[in-house]
C-alpha cells in the first residue's frame, strides 16, 4: 500500500503497537505521505533500513493470520546527533504523533538531549516557530494519566509563554488501547504459525489482533474542528471510566487467567478455553466483580456501564483473549509480576475498586495470591504473610487501613491455594470451586 497523503506521522518506539496499530492505521487511511519513527535499538534500525524502510506485521483474525506490509518509514536513532535533528525536523511538521514505549518511565529525563521528552520538546518548539499545523500526540503507554505525565515532562524546561504557544497548536491525548499484541521471537512458534518476520533480515515477528476500536481523549481545539488522519479512533469526553474498564476488566482478567493458568501448567492463554471451569470462572470475575463495581461507579455514563453492556464487553474480550491465532503465552501475560501487583495496577487496583464500591472481589484476590505464588512458589508451602512482599511495592503507608483490607483478601486467596495444592494440585475444578 503506497503513501499518498500530505500529512506527517511521527512515532516513538518501534514495537508491535506502534507498527501494528499506529503505522498500520496511518498508512491504511491514505492520509499520510510521511511516516517517521524514533528507535533506540541499533540492530532494529539496521534491519529496517536494509529492508528499504518496510516492515511486516501479522494480524490475527479468529480463523486466519493476515500478513500486511507497512512503509516505507524513516527510522532515526535519538542517540545520534544527525538523527536527532531529523526527528526534530519531522516533529516540526507533524500532524499526528504517538509515543508507544514500554512505560511512562521511558519518557526519560527532559534534561538529556536524547530522551523522548527532550526531543519532543525541541520538536514542538520548532513546530510553533515554523508555524506548523495543529497536531495531536497519542500517549499509548498503559497508564491512566500518560498524557498528563508526558506533557509535564515535555514542559519541564520550557518557559510559560512558549508552553502556551505550544498548547494553542498541540493536544496531548490519553488512549485506551484494547488491542492485544506481541513480539514473537521463538523460531519454532514463528514456523508453526507461519508468521512473517518483521524484515527479511530479522528473526522477530510482530503479531497483533485485528481489533482496532481504540478510544482517545476528546480533541478540544476551537473551530474549525481538528480532522484526524487516523480516522478509526473514537473520541470520548471523559476517558477515565473506559481506562478503568480496560485496567480493571480487560487487563485484570487477562492477568487472572495467566496466573491461574501458570499454576495449572497451561502454556497458552488460548488453552484456558479447554481448561475445565476456567472460562466460567473468568467470566464471573469479569462481570460480577469488575463489572458490578464499575457499573455501580459509572451507571448511566455510557451503555458499557450497564449489566448488558458490560456482559457483552466481557464476552467479546474473553473470546478475543482465547484466539488461538494470537498464540499468547501465559508467561508473557504474567511477566513483570511486581508491577502488576502495584497499588494502582490491575490486580490490586481491582481489589480496591471492589472494596470501594461494596463488591467483594474474591476471584481477583485469588489471582493476586496466584501472582505471589508465580513470583515465589514457597508461598504454597508455608504461611508467609504477603504483607512482607507487598508493602514495599505499595509504599504509601497513609492508606494503611485500605492496605490491610486488601491484604486480608489476598491472605484468604493464599489459604485457598494452599488447601487446593495440598489436596488436588493440577485439578482446575478443585482450584476454582467455592469462589
Amino acid at each position: 500500500m503506497s503513501l499518498t497523503g500530505e500529512r506527517t506521522f511521527v512515532g516513538f518506539g518501534l514495537g508491535a503497537i506502534q507498527t501494528g496499530l499506529f503505522l498500520y492505521e496511518a498508512q491504511a487511511s491514505g492520509n499520510f505521505g510521511r511516516l517517521v519513527v524514533a528507535e533506540v535499538i541499533p540492530e532494529t534500525l539496521r534491519q529496517v533500513r536494509e529492508n528499504n524502510g518496510y516492515l511486516t506485521v501479522n494480524i490475527a483474525h479468529p480463523d486466519h493470520i493476515e500478513t500486511a506490509q507497512v512503509g516505507p518509514i524513516e527510522v532515526f536513532n535519538p542517540a545520534i546527533d544527525s538523527d536527532r535533528q531529523r526527528l526534530v525536523e519531522a516533529l516540526s511538521t507533524a500532524h499526528e504523533i504517538a509515543t508507544a514505549v514500554p512505560g511512562v518511565a521511558f519518557y526519560g529525563n527532559p534534561l538529556e538531549a536524547a530522551s523522548l521528552s527532550r526531543i519532543l520538546a525541541d520538536g514542538l518548539l520548532a513546530h510553533v516557530a515554523r508555524g506548523g499545523p495543529r497536531a495531536v500526540i497519542y500517549a499509548a503507554e498503559n497508564h491512566n494519566h500518560a498524557a498528563e505525565i508526558l506533557c509535564q515532562q515535555v514542559f519541564a524546561n520550557i518557559p510559560i509563554a512558549e508552553q502556551h504557544a505550544i498548547l494553542s497548536q498541540v493536544r496531548f491525548l490519553n488512549t485506551v488501547i484494547g488491542k492485544m499484541s506481541g513480539v514473537v521471537v521463538d523460531q519454532a512458534e514463528i514456523t508453526a504459525l507461519s508468521l512473517t518476520p518483521m524484515t527479511f533480515n530479522g528473526e522477530r515477528a510482530f503479531l497483533v489482533e485485528v481489533f482496532n476500536r481504540i478510544l482517545i481523549s476528546r480533541i478540544d481545539f476551537s473551530a474549525p474542528p481538528f480532522q484526524r488522519g487516523i480516522t478509526t479512533f473514537v473520541e470520548k469526553d471523559n476517558l477515565l471510566p473506559f481506562e478503568e474498564a480496560k485496567l480493571y476488566g480487560h487487563n485484570a482478567t487477562h492477568a487472572l487467567g495467566a496466573y491461574l493458568g501458570a499454576l495449572l501448567n497451561v502454556r497458552r492463554i488460548a488453552d484456558l478455553a479447554e481448561t475445565p471451569g476456567m472460562l466460567t470462572f473468568l467470566r464471573r470475575a469479569f462481570i460480577e466483580e469488575s463489572g458490578a463495581a464499575l457499573i455501580h461507579r459509572y451507571a448511566g455514563l455510557d451503555p458499557l456501564f450497564s449489566p448488558e453492556g458490560y456482559a457483552a464487553y466481557a464476552d467479546d474480550l474473553l473470546m478475543r483473549m482465547c484466539n488461538p491465532n494470537l498464540s499468547d503465552a501465559t508467561d508473557r501475560v504474567g511477566r513483570d509480576v511486581e508491577r502488576k501487583l502495584g497499588w494502582d495496577d490491575r490486580l490490586i487496583g481491582t481489589l480496591r475498586l471492589g472494596l470501594s464500591e461494596g463488591v467483594l472481589p474474591t476471584r481477583y484476590a485469588l489471582g493476586a495470591a496466584a501472582a505471589l505464588v508465580y513470583l515465589d512458589s514457597t508461598y504454597l508451602n508455608n504461611t508467609l504473610d504477603p504483607a512482607e512482599r507487598l508493602y514495599p511495592l505499595w509504599g504509601n503507608r497513609e492508606s494503611l487501613p485500605e492496605q490491610e483490607a486488601v491484604l486480608d483478601l489476598i491472605r484468604a486467596g493464599l489459604d485457598h491455594l494452599r488447601r487446593w495444592y495440598a489436596k488436588s494440585p493440577g485439578d482446575s475444578l478443585a482450584l476454582l470451586e467455592n469462589l
